[in-house]
């Protein structure tokens, strides 16, 4: 055989096998159903750390429901008590997937008005409980705790045993929002075995987009260090906007967002 022939014959082999891979395709795309053939998929991105984002002081008004609907990522709604919308906020949100939380008044050591039942540090065990049950029948679906001020009541090992006690008994975590750097709560929580967790920063304490911006970038790196961070914020028009921008610029980045209780320890 010369090398023309070997040369067609090896033409003719490989044209025989590209048939047969064509027909095997065509087969397959034909017989296979509908939506079940394998799609590649990229690599999940590596997590950087998880983040929770606490909005505080629902239960004024509706007027922040629309666009926190429009957020698709877990956030940690905290209500106030004994306000005129605070048990239709909770349906609402609780509806629209968000864990929801009692941001309970404590007394602070600021001489400010107070919210109707603070807690205050001379008060006895028997009313912090009656207290704390009547907003947990006032605000359903609670999974946790924050504090409302109550920079005084933080201080006070004895008023947060009572405070703490009562989470217990309903089986609840306590998130410290942590304004004052001598809080008790964690040491408390710890000796009465209750769940506990703490703020990392404030998000929005100036009420500017790029303010609120910088403040979640820096709740970013504290993840990226520590694992895990929690950022407060408010029911705020412009809080929920900046977050909307943001959140999924961040999950590109590898970090994500949870709710409270999955950060409790």
């Amino acid at each position: 055989m010369n090398k023309q022939d070997k040369l067609k014959r090896i033409i003719f082999l490989l044209s025989a096998v590209i048939a047969l891979e064509s027909a095997l395709l065509v087969f397959l795309w034909i017989r296979w159903p509908k939506g079940a053939l394998p799609i590649a998929k990229k690599p999940p991105v590596a997590i950087k750390g998880k983040i929770a984002i606490v909005l505080d002081d629902w239960g004024y008004s509706l007027n922040d429901l629309a666009i926190a609907e429009k957020i698709k990522y877990p956030l940690t709604m905290a209500i106030l008590p004994n306000l005129n919308y605070s048990r239709k906020v909770a349906q609402v949100l609780r509806r629209r997937g968000f864990e929801i939380i009692l941001h309970l008044p404590l007394e602070p050591k600021e001489n400010m008005a107070l919210e109707k039942d603070t807690i205050t540090t001379a008060m006895d065990g028997s009313t912090i409980n009656g207290i704390i049950i009547r907003d947990l029948i006032g605000v359903p679906y609670i999974r946790g705790v924050s504090n409302h001020m109550g920079s005084k009541v933080t201080e006070d090992p004895r008023t947060m045993e009572f405070v703490l006690k009562a989470l217990k008994k309903k089986r609840l975590y306590f998130l410290d929002s942590y304004v004052t750097a001598d809080s008790v709560c964690s040491q408390v929580a710890k000796k009465m075995h209750v769940g506990f967790v703490k703020r990392d920063v404030f998000l929005d304490n100036e009420k500017d987009a790029e303010y609120i911006k910088r403040q979640i970038y820096k709740l970013k790196t504290v993840a990226g260090i520590n694992g895990q961070a929690i950022g407060i914020g408010h029911d705020r028009e412009v809080t929920l906007s900046v977050l909307k921008e943001v959140m999924p610029e961040l999950e590109k980045e590898g970090y994500k967002f949870v709710f409270v209780s999955e950060l409790v320890r």
